[in-house]
This record gives structure tokens, sequence and C-alpha cells, in this order.
């Protein structure tokens, strides 16, 4: 399973490198340009980068993954103080191409020549967020923003969190403030799904994001800004696994982003009508902004788009077909993953509720597999084992008779200490090996005489 997830982990690594190469309609000159700079910016050969096109083509995200005995090796191919030093050279002068990095460890004597190749070093130093790409991608280029719209459906999609209204939804009627998630299609200013939720965090994206998935397919790419909520590891993973290119906006630069923050001043006009309606459910503020998203907005003209046509008749009326995938690919890319210590009851600690797992991985560690949206039974995964289940403990007003341990967790009965025996073998070596060549005590008594 360890070998599984590595393989994951390269193959969304790879899926961020081409991902620019992937858009439709790419002009050859434009593809050329990207390709340059993409070997670039990472030190891989061009013809590695046409290789993991034609791998994603043929295969999709799957192709991807490493194959061979070597998948499994990777993090071990560098030692972590070797790799430590790379990283800081390259935080030193980020410009170092790869290559320059291993001559200077070569040249210092920190590896063999030849030891630690550049492809393995490259794709580390990505997944530790230390690549060439990675360190200029927030570079400000002084460049001003230009406005662009996609040309048919589902091509773009944007999203954001709003700041919503207080709602007595606290403990004791206490009132607490909700989010409003959107997201958005670029080409007909169509809201895919949008709703208010209870807390602020990114499994409300996730939970916004999915729906709008099962309602309206799969786009071809993402566009979020760098909150947290949009940019972390549950993300990349999820959009590489459904074959959509992830896309952020540069920081402090809200105007690229600018389309969804329009659709959130005009939700402005929907809370002042709210405010007035007084809801103290958020059922009650979702049904209610709902119709109002389909009367007061999602109907009516759009200065933007042609003939102030409406984003509902913009986005229905598209010849571009919608891209629906496997539901059980969407579940998988849903799921997320974490790791948890076995205590000695043979208990994982998770979301702050007991699990059982089984007294046979006392102190292991194990994967624990979840739907954030539905944690009363969770996978687990361990080497060697297939999959289970593991459900809530349930602790009773009794404690009842304590399981007995497996065989294996006993203690084995021994006649003599191997330990001892190991050590005296070790030592008779030992002496053997240190033993005088010339021995004095066949040297006569007279020889004295002769000093």
């Amino acid at each position: 399973m360890r070998d599984q997830r590595k393989a994951e982990d390269i193959a969304q690594q790879r899926m961020e490198l081409i991902s620019p190469l992937l858009a439709e309609g790419l002009d050859p000159a434009k593809a050329r340009e990207l390709k340059v700079r993409i070997c670039e910016q990472t030190s891989i050969s061009e013809r590695t980068l046409r290789r993991y096109v034609a791998q994603y083509r043929e295969a999709g995200f799957n192709g991807l993954k490493p194959k061979g005995r070597g998948q499994s090796k990777i993090e071990d191919a560098i030692p972590p103080h070797v790799l430590e030093q790379a990283i800081l050279l390259r935080r030193q002068v980020p410009s170092r191409s790869v290559s320059q990095l291993i001559d200077i460890l070569e040249w210092e004597g920190l590896v063999e020549p030849n030891q630690v190749k550049r492809s393995t070093l490259q794709e580390q130093l990505t997944n530790r967020g230390y690549s060439s790409r990675q360190m200029k991608m927030y570079a400000s280029t002084g460049v001003a923003a230009r406005r662009f719209q996609q040309r048919y459906r589902n091509k773009l999609w944007h999203s954001d969190i709003k700041y919503g209204p207080y709602l007595p939804i606290g403990k004791d009627g206490e009132k607490k403030q909700v989010y409003l998630v959107l997201f958005v299609d670029d080409a007909t200013r169509y809201v895919l799904h949008g709703e208010f939720y209870p807390t602020l965090d990114k499994v409300i994206v996730e939970d916004c994001f999915r729906k709008s998935i099962l309602k309206h397919g799969v786009p071809e790419a993402g566009f979020f800004d760098n909150g947290g909520q949009y940019k972390n590891k549950w993300m990349t993973r999820a959009c590489a696994k459904m074959g959509i290119r992830l896309l952020y906006a540069r920081p402090y630069s809200p105007e690229s982003t600018g389309k969804v923050e329009r659709i959130n001043r005009v939700v402005d006009s929907f809370l002042a009508e709210a405010a007035l309606e007084k809801p103290q459910t958020l059922e009650r503020l979702n049904e209610i902004f709902q119709v109002w998203l389909i009367e007061c907005y999602q109907n009516r003209p759009h200065s933007a788009l042609h003939n102030n046509m409406s984003p509902e008749t913009a986005y229905r009326s598209d010849k571009k077909p919608q891209r629906f995938i496997d539901p059980d690919i969407i579940a998988q890319a849903f799921l997320h993953f974490e790791k948890r210590k076995v205590d000695k009851a043979g208990c994982i600690s998770f979301d702050g509720q007991k699990y059982e797992v089984g007294l046979a991985f006392i102190g292991c560690s194990v994967d624990v597999i979840f739907d954030p949206a539905d944690t009363d039974e969770l996978t687990i995964e361990y080497d060697g084992h297939n999959p289970w289940k593991a459900r809530k403990l349930i602790i009773g007003e009794r404690a009842g008779q304590r399981p007995k341990l497996p065989e294996h967790l006993f203690p084995e009965i021994a006649e003599s200490s191997r330990l001892l025996r190991a050590a005296k073998k070790k030592n008779d070596q030992r002496v053997e090996q240190y033993t005088p060549a010339v021995s004095y005590r066949n040297v006569s008594k007279g020889g004295d005489q002769n000093v």
C-alpha cells in the first residue's frame, strides 16, 4: 500500500508538470515554447516530457505512475542529509540547475561520483517543494492583468468562499457565521453549485466541488486562489486522479479571480434581502438562496455574454459535450488518507473518537482511508493485509472480559542469552585478530646477555 501511495504521489507530480501541455487546441509553436520552459525549470529532458504526455494520453492518470522495481526505492535512493544539503544549495541560489547541485555535492565529498541521478534528485526536490518551477511560481512579473474568457463550458472553473450572515445555529442558540462556497463556469458565468456551510475549512470546498462534478461533469481545469481550502495536498491529488489541470492565481492579484468576485458582489443583494427574511436555520438560508440564484442570477441577462444571454441559457446551449467520468473514480478521488498509530488497546484515535482496529496491530502505524462527509466507518490498510473496516468504539457501562493478546505478541521463552553468546563469539574473533605475530615465550633465558 505504501508503494502504491508513493506511485500516486509521483504521478501527481508528473501531472502538474505536463498540465500546461494538455490544453485543447494548443498552438504547436506555443507547445514548443512551453516544453522548453518546463525543461529549463525542472531540468528534465524534452524526451522525458514527451513520454509523460504520451503515457497520460494513452492511460490517463494511471499511465503516469512509475513502473518497475525502482518505484518503491525513490526516497531511499538519496540519503536524507544529502537531500537536505541539495535543498540548502537550491535555496541559496534558486537558479542553480540540478546538474550544478550534483556537481557541488560530489566536489564537496558528500556523495560519490554518479551516486545521485539527476532525475531522482529532481523528483525529490519537486516532492519537497524546491523545484525551480515551484520556487519561481509566485515571482512577480510586473505585467498588468488582462481580461480573458474561455470559449466553451467546462473548460475552466472558478471558485471562492464568501463570508455570510450570522445564524443562531450554535449551542444554546449562539449565533455563528456561515460561509458561501461557489463554483462558477468561466465561459458562461453559470453557477455550477453554491451553498452556505457552517464551518470554514477545506471540507466545505470538497463538498461543493463534488456536487458540481456530479451535476455537470468534470472540467478541463480549475483556477483557484491560494487559500488553504484550495491549495492543499487533497485538492492536488483529487484533480490529478480526475484529469483536471490545477491552476492557482498569483498571490495578491485579486483581478485574476475577478469573475467569481463579481458574482460575490451580486450575492450581496441577496444577503440584504435575506436579512429582512431573518432565516433561523442553515437549511432555510440555503432554500431561499437557491430560489434567488435561479430567478435573480442564472436566468437574468448578463452583460458579459453574447447578446446579453443569461448564464443558464449560455451553459445549456453550449455544444461542447460534458465529460462525465466513472463514479468509482470520483469516489476514490474524494477520499482522504491519514496515518494513525494503534494503541495498546488495539484502537486508533480519529476525529475525537476511538475506532477498534485489532490487537494484532498494537504499536503499528496504519493507513486510514475515509470520506470526510461520513466518518462512522473507516477503511484501514496495512502492508500484507487486505483492507478492512473499522467502526466507532462504543463504550458501555461494563468493560467486559479483557481480550486475549495474539500469540505473536507474547514473549518467547529462551533457554539461554543469545546476546551473551553472540558477544562471546565476537570477542573470540577480536582476540584472534589481534594475537601478536611474535611470541616471547620461546626466547632463551640467556638472551639478556646480548642486550
